[in-house]
């Protein structure tokens, strides 16, 4: 399953960049794209797992940029 979700004050391009390389990474994730100029985070995984996934990303990315949400 593939969704997309808006991202709050995402502030740097290179940030965004890690974010999708640990995200990529997480377990159950297909894909990963962090689209800074739309400021987008769009992930394919199983709709199973998405929440947990989910929360993960939001762990990661507040630890690249204490700001940044993943609006759901």
């Amino acid at each position: 399953m593939k969704k997309t979700y808006k991202l709050q004050d995402l502030d740097c391009a290179n940030c965004a960049a890690k974010m999708e390389d640990a995200i990529g990474r997480l377990d159950g994730v297909s894909s990963a794209r962090v689209n800074f100029m739309t400021q987008k985070l769009t992930i394919e995984a199983e709709p199973s797992n998405l929440d947990s996934v989910l929360d993960e990303a939001q762990r990661i990315c507040s630890g690249i940029e204490p700001d940044c949400v993943i609006v759901r």
